[in-house]
């Protein structure tokens, strides 16, 4: 009998797809990147859903985030994932933290069993602790390293944090995990791209003075970003997963 994953089973089998309705996914950061992991991992069959975020959608998301539409400015992004996988697949649990990821939060996370996790923030602090912690904890972990200022998304790769060169968040990254006694063992979505300088004239026309004392850093000194890169990282995070877990 066909149904909504029959595709999917002539790749992985009917034993694959089981496997994956057992598992819990962990998404942390469900913007550019995450979302399009997040979906990527519903449609793929995954049957609990953990997504982590802060935000509400801003105006400026509408040119590469799933949930940014016109009608859905002001929302949760979460909420609005939540919704969106319901109707992929209404079997899926979902379940949401409208919160940031850091470490005086990450017991949320962890209570509650995640069998893997994509990390897809922005945060570097974040994504430092979170790193650290999944590899004490032993829970797998993929981490996406910059997908802003870049136009080619064909410059992604898997590789090993020790193998990064180019991006300069891998670099921090690889930094501080060594201070920490992390060198190598854990997967990164990197761009081998060397990042653009983001327009000054055009940053200048939408962050004035003022803001700049009051707003976040990526608000006061956004990354420049467009439809077709961000989708991608977030893609290449979901294969990863879903092949880790399958042992593929």
């Amino acid at each position: 009998m066909l149904h909504r994953f029959s595709r999917t089973e002539l790749v992985i089998g009917i034993e694959g797809l089981a496997k994956l309705r057992d598992k819990t996914v962990a998404i942390i950061g469900v913007g550019g990147v995450g979302s399009f992991a997040v979906e990527a991992l519903a449609r793929s069959g995954i049957g609990r859903l953990i997504l982590i975020d802060k935000d509400v959608v801003d105006i400026t998301n509408i040119n590469r985030q799933l949930p940014a539409l016109t009608s859905t400015v002001g929302q949760s992004k979460v909420e609005v994932m939540r919704a969106r996988i319901a109707d992929i697949n209404p079997d899926a649990t979902v379940i949401t933290k409208q919160i940031f990821f850091q470490k005086d939060t990450s017991e949320e996370l962890f209570a509650l069993a995640p069998d893997y996790i994509v990390d897809a923030m922005d945060t570097i602090s974040a994504k430092i602790d979170l790193i650290e912690t999944c590899v004490l904890r032993s829970v797998p972990v993929v981490a996406s390293m910059g997908a802003a200022n870049k136009l080619d998304p064909t410059q992604f790769r898997v590789m090993d944090i020790k193998d990064t060169t180019v991006d300069p968040i891998a670099r921090v990254v690889r930094r501080e995990l060594r201070k920490r006694g992390i060198t190598r063992g854990v997967k990164v979505v990197c761009s081998l791209e060397t990042p653009m300088t983001p327009n000054e004239e055009v940053r200048q026309q939408i962050v004035t003075p003022s803001e700049s004392d009051e707003r976040p850093r990526k608000a006061t000194n956004p990354p420049a970003s467009i439809a077709f890169v961000p989708p991608v990282a977030g893609m290449i995070l979901a294969s990863v997963a879903v092949r880790d877990l399958l042992n593929l």
